[in-house]
């Protein structure tokens, strides 16, 4: 869209994020047809990951550290037996065992020490920067440094379902946690190593995926009937209580 065409909202659009894609690719699809000149987004996923991504128009960019901050719910599925070099599905295989003959019972008590709160030490592949440089690029070049541990929370989870050698399950945690590192230990606890196959983001704070609009949508459909689906400031602060 032409920039002397941009459209000025503000507010916050939720988006359903496809697999394969990247959070900074669904930004650039939106500025591209939405043709909103400023837009941010709210808590990276994975090109691994699917469902909610909050993106911030407008003046919305001005709370988007408010946003990011607030507890994410996430749907999984772990494979218990390889570790990976990025902990899910997407890295090579750096170590395979047996999968022990684990009951429920045996599998539960693994998730529950990883309830309330904990330190979590981040995956080298993140974008979390040493001395100004993201992890993910020293990782690409095999390079490995010390990561300061993270003082995280878990408020719930769920075990879905045990189909061994995969597990669904469900969490709902702080910021800044990393679901493929908690499959990792979660594995590591059991003793057989484990990674993260698939992720869903289903909630932020209090946005869900009810009124998310697919990124299929956002190329295809009317910019002003996708924006009139966006929330606006005072709709996003109404959500929130605040």
């Amino acid at each position: 869209m032409n920039p002397r065409n941009a459209v000025e909202f503000d507010g916050v659009l939720v988006v359903d994020k496809p697999s394969g894609m990247t959070s900074h690719d669904v930004v650039a699809i939106a500025r591209k047809y939405l043709g909103v000149r400023k837009i941010g987004h709210c808590g990276t996923l994975d090109p691994l990951a699917t469902g909610l991504l909050l993106l911030v128009l407008g003046r919305g960019t001005k709370i988007q550290d408010l946003l990011m901050s607030e507890d994410k719910e996430y749907a999984g599925t772990m494979v218990l037996g390889a570790t990976t070099s990025t902990q899910d599905k997407d890295g090579e295989i750096t170590e395979t065992r047996p999968v022990p003959d684990l009951d429920r019972a045996q599998i539960e008590d693994a998730f529950r020490k990883f309830e309330g709160d904990f330190y979590q030490t981040p995956p080298m592949v993140s974008a979390i920067k040493k001395d100004g440089v993201p992890l993910y690029k020293l990782a690409r070049k095999g390079v490995t440094v010390e990561r300061e541990p993270r003082f995280v929370h878990v408020y719930a989870s769920e075990i879905q379902e045990i189909r061994l050698p995969e597990i669904d399950f469900r969490v709902v945690c702080s910021k800044g946690f990393y679901v493929r590192t908690y499959a990792h230990d979660i594995g590591e606890t059991l003793g057989c190593g484990a990674h993260l196959k698939a992720l869903r983001r289903l909630k932020s704070g209090r946005f869900d995926l009810s009124r998310a609009v697919p990124v299929d949508e956002i190329k295809q459909g009317d910019p002003r009937a996708i924006l009139a689906r966006a929330l606006s400031l005072p709709e996003v602060s109404r959500l929130r209580g605040a």
